[in-house]
């Protein structure tokens, strides 16, 4: 039986099967087997691990303990509830309206991204206007229609993880500083700081960060330099303002002070910095990458529940889930009627109704013809039961979302 253990219960001779410490970027330990000795226990609590997962079958049982099936009630239950808080951003425009726009616009963050960090590693004078109108262009897109800069944010490759991960960060930045009702200039350095937050890998040797293996704890440590890097490299570049640094400075940092470059606890880190370590954590785990298989959405919205108080904002989290919705777009959803959808648009009224892009049936294990469906129309009976991993079916929702 797989169970959720403390820290404090982990002892030689059991099986974990989870470290639960996704919330590391660039963690690449291994994540499961039987611990044999009493060093192996003090690294994983150096890490900051509250919680990890055991299988009693395969090692040593303890009574302080709950079961998978418990926690997953209870991230469940929270999840519901997350989604009870007040409308998040509303469309002004369909999602057909600003999908070309939106297009434009993540293909150019992605290009420019790029080309702002090839000029940094090799010394050349950078020009920010170009990153800054990009910003602007990206907070409009998503005021109009945050959805279809949303369904391009799920259509990646994990070969270009680095760049798109910068372009997503953003959108997410910029949707979450929306429904906060953040002041306009606060919200520009905020995207700004999303974009360029990862600036500082150019300083990391290629060989730790493009590293497909297991990081050692040395070349860990020299990963987690990029934080301090992107800070001081945007602090010395004219024209970036004292939120952007504070964004990109801060996005590794943990409410526990577990996280980096300055261990930073609670309050200690900025609203920004919270913001970003939300968005960031997020986007990461549900990411596929080449040492790690990408949760679902609503995986990854539970996640980052159970990761609330220790290491994430709890307040924030819950509002960050409220403003993307209990079904993210991408997220893949069984309805009751048996077919399977991929979420295109999320519904601001009731996050149990968004518009469904359905290509499947379960009942019948074949595909039928494409349909998008708004599950808040007058007349459609179907609801959602729950969301579904892609791989149990085997289909690429990618290819559901353009």
């Amino acid at each position: 039986m797989i169970k959720r253990i403390p820290i404090s219960a982990l002892k030689v001779g059991m099986y974990i099967t989870d470290l639960n410490n996704d919330w590391i970027p660039h963690n690449t330990q291994r994540r499961c087997g039987i611990i044999k000795r009493e060093e192996t226990l003090e690294k994983i609590r150096k890490m900051g691990v509250q919680f990890v997962y055991i299988d009693a079958r395969k090692g040593t049982d303890t009574q302080d303990s709950e079961t998978a099936a418990e926690v997953e009630a209870r991230n469940e239950e929270a999840l519901q509830k997350a989604g009870e808080q007040k409308p998040g951003v509303v469309p002004r425009v369909s999602l057909c309206e600003e999908m070309t726009t939106a297009l434009g616009i993540h293909s150019e963050a992605q290009e420019l991204v790029g080309s702002f960090m090839n000029s940094a590693k090799i010394g050349a004078s950078i020009d920010i206007a170009p990153i800054h109108k990009l910003a602007d262009e990206l907070q409009s897109s998503v005021a109009r229609n945050a959805n279809a800069l949303g369904c391009l944010g799920r259509i990646r490759e994990k070969d270009n993880y680095l760049l798109e991960h910068s372009v997503n960060l953003s959108v997410l930045m910029s949707l979450f500083g929306q429904y906060l009702e953040l002041p306009a200039d606060v919200m520009h350095q905020t995207v700004v700081g999303a974009l360029l937050h990862d600036l500082g890998k150019i300083l990391t040797p290629d060989e730790v960060l493009h590293k497909p293996g297991r990081l050692s704890s040395e070349e860990f440590e020299v990963m987690k330099l990029h934080a301090r890097h992107s800070r001081d490299i945007l602090a010395a570049t004219e024209g970036i303002g004292e939120l952007t640094v504070i964004t990109a400075a801060q996005h590794h940092e943990r409410m526990d002070g577990t996280g980096y470059p300055e261990g930073l606890k609670g309050e200690e880190i900025s609203v920004y910095g919270r913001m970003v370590a939300i968005t960031d954590v997020y986007d990461a785990i549900t990411a596929d990458r080449v040492y790690h298989r990408g949760m679902t959405p609503t995986q990854g919205l539970k996640k980052l529940l159970e990761w609330s108080g220790s290491h994430l904002d709890p307040a924030l989290v819950k509002q960050f889930i409220r403003c993307i919705g209990l079904y993210p777009v991408g997220s893949l959803i069984l309805l009751d009627s048996g077919r399977l959808g991929v979420v295109i648009e999320i519904n601001e009224a009731d996050q149990r109704l968004p518009v469904v892009r359905v290509m499947y049936h379960t009942k019948f294990r074949m595909p039928i013809a494409i349909t998008t469906i708004d599950l808040s129309q007058a007349g459609n009976q179907d609801r959602i039961l729950r969301a579904v991993d892609p791989d149990e079916y085997k289909i690429d929702v990618r290819k559901f979302l353009s």
